[in-house]
């Protein structure tokens, strides 16, 4: 497998630029384009659900993104360390009810020298708001570089 950089171990930057990438990439809601961010073996915790395996974490993704509909996501960096980057993300989506959501979680991350992410720690709340207070409006995709992050919009 090519490597994935930047990789460990991160510096502020380095660190700021993985979680921006895994933040687009995730945005994109390509199952098998975020699946490739992590190693064969990789292992994830996501709320209660265990995942093991780039075949596990794709299956996943497809049933969130069916399920979490007009998904849109920030990432901040909390801290690095080495091989290990901690960040705390929000996210915006609606139910096909058009109940929306808005998630607030923390991500712990541990990377192969590879830059491939081996293991993934999620813990996630989900809050309901009104489609009005809605913070993260830009087209599906990444975010915009001009958009603002989570400090700069008081979340």
């Amino acid at each position: 497998m090519t490597p994935k950089p930047p990789l460990p171990p991160f510096d502020r930057d380095s660190a700021i630029l993985k979680a921006r990438m895994a933040e687009n990439a995730w945005n994109s809601r390509d199952p098998a384009r975020v699946a490739l961010a992590y190693s064969e073996d990789s292992v994830w915790r996501n709320r209660a659900e265990f995942i093991r395996g780039r075949d596990e974490i794709e299956a996943f993704l497809q049933r969130k993104w069916a399920r979490e509909l007009d998904y849109r996501l920030i990432k901040e960096v909390w801290a690095w360390q080495g091989n290990r980057i901690a960040v705390r993300f929000q996210y915006e989506w609606h139910d096909d009810a058009g109940n929306w959501f808005r998630a607030h979680g923390n991500e712990n991350w541990e990377f192969d020298e590879e830059g491939l992410m081996r293991r993934r720690e999620a813990s996630i709340n989900d809050v309901p708001i009104q489609e009005s207070e809605r913070r993260f409006h830009w087209p599906q995709g990444p975010r915009p570089d001009d958009h603002p992050g989570l400090t700069e919009l008081g979340l």
